[in-house]
């Protein structure tokens, strides 16, 4: 197997039989041997009959059904865990990935890089969803130390060794492109054309979006919690001067401080920071709760592989 492409499904279920059409004719001008290994992470439209339907015309298509949603990323590592190919290429199923951009990701592959990363260079999305991107990832730079670009998304190419080794990574909380970042092979990436969606919305709503974000954030740096020590020191330190300066007024200038308001605002302005700082403690404990537990990652239900149906609970 040349070509891998895998595909999580979740929505979108107009999009998929030109998807495939689309897929086959731009993988048939680089190579004869692929495969399509297309996710359904428990799409709500019922997306497995069309997949199911495809992978029995197509013994090039293999479809995976999860149990239940797990996720987009987790959903990609199901399908990265069952891929053969010598390189695999990972895209989203709302035809925004164009398929036809595939030719350009690997050829300049074999220029000598091991992952090329697919860069929206006119991204068609609305200004919210760009204007999140480019805030979570100049946070996520700011606590990771690292400098990342927003149009970057999941649409790559990777040799097979690079993907072997993300499959190593077995954390609950994933995160696909910084996870290949983190592993230092040698990348690039290209400018391609990003379509707009054709049919249905992202299921990523802003709530989805910063509960997503901070997950990453946390799983990837320590820096929230040396941040929470930094503040700490620092209102400790204004507490003190403001001590200090208090005393220093009585003595100096015989000048007495109504002690109310100024306690009342102490008491709260403390309490809130304290309650903060434990707010991030827990949330490194909770991931840490989540991890030692050593569930999988995903429950696959059914796979259909070369024309035959496997029915199970597989759990990876």
């Amino acid at each position: 197997m040349h070509i891998s492409v895998v595909i999580p499904v979740y929505g979108c279920k107009a999009c998929l039989d030109e998807l495939y059409r689309r897929l086959v004719a731009a993988l048939e001008a680089i190579t004869p041997e692929f495969e399509i290994i297309l996710v359904n992470d428990a799409c709500p439209q019922n997306s497995w009959e069309v997949i199911k339907r495809l992978a029995l015309a197509d013994a090039r298509v293999k479809g995976v059904d999860l149990s239940r949603n797990f996720g987009q990323i987790r959903a990609i590592t199901a399908g990265l865990d069952l891929a053969r190919g010598d390189w695999l290429v990972v895209m989203d199923c709302d035809l925004q990935d164009r398929p036809e951009e595939i030719s350009k990701l690997y050829h300049k592959a074999q220029e000598g890089y091991d992952v090329v990363f697919a860069r929206r260079a006119v991204r068609q999305d609305g200004a919210i969803k760009k204007l999140l991107g480019w805030f979570f990832y100049a946070v996520y730079g700011y606590f990771t130390g690292g400098a990342f670009d927003a149009s970057i998304c999941n649409f790559s190419c990777s040799r097979n060794m690079v993907m072997q080794n993300y499959r190593r990574m077995r954390e609950q909380n994933r995160a696909f492109v910084m996870f290949i970042k983190w592993m230092g092979f040698k990348s690039t990436a290209i400018d391609i054309d990003h379509a707009a969606r054709p049919e249905g919305k992202s299921s990523y709503s802003l709530r989805r979006r910063f509960r997503l974000a901070s997950q990453i954030i946390t799983a990837q740096s320590n820096r929230p919690l040396v941040l929470s020590i930094q503040v700490g020191f620092t209102v400790s330190l204004i507490a003190f001067a403001y001590a200090i300066w208090i005393v220093v007024k009585r003595l100096v200038w015989n000048i007495s401080i109504a002690g109310w308001p100024s306690l009342i605002v102490s008491i709260w302005f403390v309490g809130g920071m304290i309650m903060a700082q434990l707010g991030v403690l827990g949330l490194y404990l909770g991931y840490v709760f989540d991890q030692v537990k050593g569930r999988p990652l995903y429950i696959i239900r059914e796979t259909i592989e070369d024309q035959t149906s496997k029915l199970g609970g597989t759990s990876v």
